[in-house]
């Protein structure tokens, strides 16, 4: 998620903890920066744009180190603040500070290695979107009445604000699961009996949600369908994909890796003799956040190149325009370009 809903979360999550045994703002300051510490790693260079893609999220959100860093961490406030004593509450403030943010970043698609280092394995539930302000706002409303009066008086509504974001993102895993049932009921209307399925909202709402369905040859099925369209049926474009390239590109690392952490929702294509690796996951077509050049045709063969990442993210004003009309349930096509 982004870093103001994980500040806001790890102000929470402290304040929560600490309850009346320390001042309200030393909870919050304490926990807003352990709930933004993991993200620091966007500082690392992993030696291309690929790399720093797939290597986020990765170490410093892994539940083991931040379980072993928490003591240390937490050794500093009681310190700071002569609170040795509340040593224990302030070691279990950090921590859950420090949990919360890679299981909170988990419920988008992006891929959160929360085993690391006893797997590499990208988990992403992606029943929520990067940003929705349907999370951060009661979070940032009960953490500003809890600061804003004196003493202990306003925890309870602190309580309040994380007790409605979390049942926003159990919200969230519902209207999912029910998306892909639709999704699954449109492509067996299509005869198409199992193909890995991908159910993702679109930006900043639990409402209007993508499908994208792969193939075997690497081509894919595109949808949206929204909470609001009154029981019409889920409309799938096929769009293209180049078994050929899959079979010529596959051995590069690059493209290895892509595969790997977007769980096979990527498309190879080329153009102008450059060989491109999209994630099919985060964008529409035909704008997508990470799109990488990764090798050039050079006779008959492909010379692998340092991935650059070439996405975009279109035209925004047309695309938010697009993303209100459909979330309405209104029956338009993506007309432009959307985040």
């Amino acid at each position: 998620m982004d870093s103001l809903s994980q500040l806001a979360l790890g102000a929470a999550v402290g304040v929560a903890t600490m309850g009346r045994r320390s001042a309200v703002w030393k909870a919050a300051l304490w926990g807003g920066l352990a709930g933004t510490l993991p993200d620091l790693d966007v500082f690392i260079d992993h030696g291309d744009a690929l790399r720093n893609m797939t290597m986020h999220r990765g170490f410093s959100h892994s539940l083991f180190w931040l379980t072993l860093a928490a003591p240390a961490l937490a050794a500093v406030p009681a310190a700071l603040h002569r609170e040795r004593a509340n040593f224990g509450r302030w070691w279990l403030a950090i921590w859950l500070a420090l949990v919360t943010h890679p299981l909170l970043d988990a419920m988008t698609v992006y891929g959160t290695q929360l085993l690391h280092p006893f797997t590499d394995h990208p988990f992403g539930v992606g029943s929520m979107f990067i940003i929705d302000p349907l999370y951060s706002v009661p979070l940032l409303l009960g953490l500003g009445v809890a600061l804003a009066r004196r003493e202990w008086r306003g925890i309870g509504w602190n309580r309040l604000g994380l007790a409605l974001s979390t049942a926003y993102l159990a919200w969230s895993v519902a209207a999912q699961w029910h998306v892909t049932g639709v999704a699954r009921q449109a492509l067996a209307a299509r005869g198409v009996a199992a193909a890995p399925l991908l159910v993702t909202p679109s930006p900043f709402n639990t409402v209007l949600w993508r499908v994208v369905a792969m193939h075997p040859d690497g081509s894919y099925d595109e949808g949206f369908y929204s909470l609001l369209d009154g029981g019409r049926p889920l409309r799938l474009q096929r769009l293209g994909g180049d078994p050929r390239l899959r079979e010529q590109l596959g051995g590069l690392d690059s493209v290895r890796r892509l595969a790997h952490f977007t769980h096979g929702f990527y498309r190879l294509h080329e153009r102008d003799g450059q060989a491109w690796a999209t994630d099919l996951r985060m964008g529409q077509e035909p704008h997508y956040s990470f799109s990488f050049l990764v090798a050039r045709r050079e006779g008959a063969g492909w010379t692998a190149l340092v991935p650059r990442n070439q996405g975009s993210r279109g035209d925004t004003r047309a695309g938010l325009a697009w993303l209100w009309q459909r979330l309405r349930g209104h029956d338009v096509a993506p007309g432009g370009p959307n985040l």
